[in-house]
């Protein structure tokens, strides 16, 4: 007997991932509970179980007294005698407890004890593994439509993707693979409830995560990110090593990364920018692939007026203003967009083409080599356009001077 239960456990180990400790508890409990349900009460019953080879031995302790009043906790000495010629009075007897005497009702009850314990922790490992995995992203199996939502495997447990976090137009066949984004799981009565998302911005950030291995590593990292689930997507990303690209490792060779993220996503767009600390540089890249001409931006505030060329107006706002309103939820500044013309007419942007002085010159700016080159090559124009101003000068007022001596003379 004890060999076959041991063996039921290991199994039920392995398949269920219940561990022997707690079967070996439920197992002690469903002896207690048929002895109460045999004797009617079970205050004075022990269960000794030995974990190694699952025997076990179930008694009752028994108080010795002269007169026995109540049988179940009570026993005389003479009976005590039996058991050992040596208690006295007052000293307490093991009574061993057959549970083959138990009576079909009795056995019955300790079976759904056994029963009742495994499904509760079936239920607890499973709600554990998932609830390790919240706010992470798995692959499961489209099982079917429930109204207008999905029910969704996810091997141990079902999912349900409801109606608002699915991508409108989205269609599922039953069996099919895709990725989901867990956002919660609870606990209920009839096992672990699980939802999860296809809109959820941290869908495309985990997919990254998994797609790419600096990602992964920390050596590239995601800043921020902002999302129209189905339509379009931007993230700002950032390198912690100088020598690695960002948006290059998140691009991958000929795309291949962004493509694979894009295919899970049934073709949502993905626009990649680098993240800046300066509010103004960050605008700038979170409004491509628009080119801009000047943005001010307010830190206080956060807020910014941007201008761009007249022809880029539309590309800058986007369709339905989608580009707009993406870049202002991913750099948190609400973003005033206007074209070279309309900035000119209504003076909040100047033109300082050909007003360079030295105070234009920004000293915490890190200009690259190309831009100092270029800002050296520009004084030396205005330096050198200076001095032939000057030698003009002088050279007419000579002119004129010569002139007024030749007037003297005459």
């Amino acid at each position: 007997m004890s060999n076959e239960l041991l063996e039921a456990l290991n199994i039920l180990e392995q398949e269920k991932n219940i561990s022997k400790e707690t079967l070996l508890e439920a197992i002690e409990n469903s002896l207690v509970t048929a002895c109460k349900n045999h004797f009617g009460k079970s205050d004075n019953v022990k269960v000794e179980i030995d974990p190694e080879t699952c025997a076990f031995s179930c008694y009752q302790e028994k108080t010795v007294v002269d007169t026995v009043e109540d049988p179940v906790e009570e026993i005389s000495l003479a009976d005590a005698h039996k058991v050992n010629g040596n208690y006295q009075l007052g000293d307490i007897v093991r009574v061993e407890v057959k549970s083959k005497e138990f009576g079909r009702i009795a056995t019955q009850n300790a079976k759904n004890v056994i029963l009742q314990k495994i499904r509760e922790e079936e239920r607890k490992v499973i709600f554990d593994e998932y609830n390790s995995k919240e706010k992470d992203v798995v692959t499961g199996v489209v099982q079917r439509y429930i109204g207008k939502n999905v029910s969704i495997n996810l091997g141990k447990a079902d999912a349900l993707l409801t109606e608002s976090e699915q991508i409108k137009g989205e269609v599922f066949k039953p069996t099919e693979r895709i990725k989901v984004y867990i956002l919660e799981v609870k606990s209920t009565s009839k096992g672990p409830k699980i939802l999860v998302s296809r809109t959820h911005p941290e869908l495309v950030k985990r997919l990254f995560e998994s797609e790419v291995t600096e990602v992964k590593e920390g050596i590239v990292e995601i800043k921020a990110i902002s999302r129209e689930a189905g339509s379009r997507t931007k993230i700002a990303v950032w390198s912690n090593d100088p020598n690695v690209d960002p948006v290059g490792a998140c691009v991958g060779m000929n795309g291949a990364r962004v493509n694979a993220i894009v295919n899970e996503l049934r073709g949502e767009k993905i626009d990649i920018i680098t993240w800046d600390e300066n509010p103004a540089i960050l605008i700038q890249n979170a409004l491509s692939p628009a080119k801009v001409i000047s943005v001010i931006a307010d830190a206080d505030e956060k807020s910014a007026k941007v201008v761009v060329p007249d022809y880029q107006l539309s590309l800058a706002i986007g369709k339905e203003g989608q580009n707009a309103r993406l870049a202002a939820r991913l750099t948190g500044f609400k973003i005033d967009i206007k074209s070279e013309t309309q900035a000119r007419e209504s003076g909040d942007f100047m033109d300082y083409e050909n007003d360079y002085e030295e105070d234009d010159y920004d000293d915490d700016y890190d200009y690259s080599d190309n831009e100092l080159a270029e800002n050296e090559r520009l004084a030396d124009t205005e330096q050198a356009e200076a001095f032939d101003t000057e030698a003009d000068e002088n050279e007419a007022a000579g002119t004129e001077n010569d002139a007024a001596d030749s007037g003297d003379e005459q």
